[in-house]
């Protein structure tokens, strides 16, 4: 059990740290709304990654070639990250008049999580095979893998969404748009990266 907990925890880690849409949203969410809405966005993979690790057990066992469903599921993210990157370059500073929206911050982040192919490649390489491997030796394995895997994930982002909340008040005026234009571009490249993806995907068909 104590392997499956720590590879749960390293890739929980990672994954949580590492540059993507999500820790995006968990950022520019706190700037625009507060660290509520930050902790939101990091919970999201709890409710979008059930159905994305069925969905992707189902398309490896049914289909002779994923690559159709995956150029689909990037070309689309794409779309939505350039979407999400707009709203955030249009956004004013809290102080700027009339509030803004509501944040609608854990549907933005499940969306966003379903468009992902990397969420998909990473539980149909890397998280469902070793599920079934703990699988084998009992349900404690992979329940210690999960467990250990969705903490260090989630408590990561929400660590960020702490940290930036702290620092909203310092970013007024100006600080503020910049940052903002900052994740705008960060939103834009990631777009980017997955229509990138989608498209070598389709000219492999």
């Amino acid at each position: 059990m104590t392997e499956f907990l720590f590879l749960g925890a390293g890739l929980g880690l990672a994954a949580g740290i590492s540059p993507g849409p999500i820790l995006t949203l968990v950022v520019a969410q706190t700037l625009r709304y507060g660290r509520r809405e930050g902790i939101i966005v990091s919970f999201a993979p709890l409710i979008s990654d059930l159905p994305i690790v069925a969905l992707s057990l189902w398309v490896l066992s049914r289909l002779r070639d994923a690559g159709a469903a995956m150029a689909v599921v990037s070309i689309a993210g794409a779309l939505f990250l350039l979407v999400l990157g707009i709203e955030t370059l249009r956004a004013k500073p809290p102080s700027a008049g009339a509030p803004e929206g509501a944040p609608r911050s854990l549907a933005k982040a499940v969306a966003m999580n379903f468009l992902n192919p990397h969420v998909y490649l990473f539980w149909s390489t890397v998280g469902a095979p070793l599920v079934l491997k703990g699988w084998s030796g009992g349900a404690v394995q992979p329940a210690a893998f999960l467990a250990a895997f969705y903490a260090c994930l989630i408590g990561s982002k929400v660590g960020v969404a702490l940290l930036l909340g702290r620092m909203r008040g310092l970013l007024t005026g100006r600080a503020y748009v910049y940052t903002l234009r900052a994740l705008a571009a960060a939103l834009f490249i990631l777009a980017g990266i997955l229509f990138r993806d989608g498209w070598i995907r389709v000219q492999a068909l």
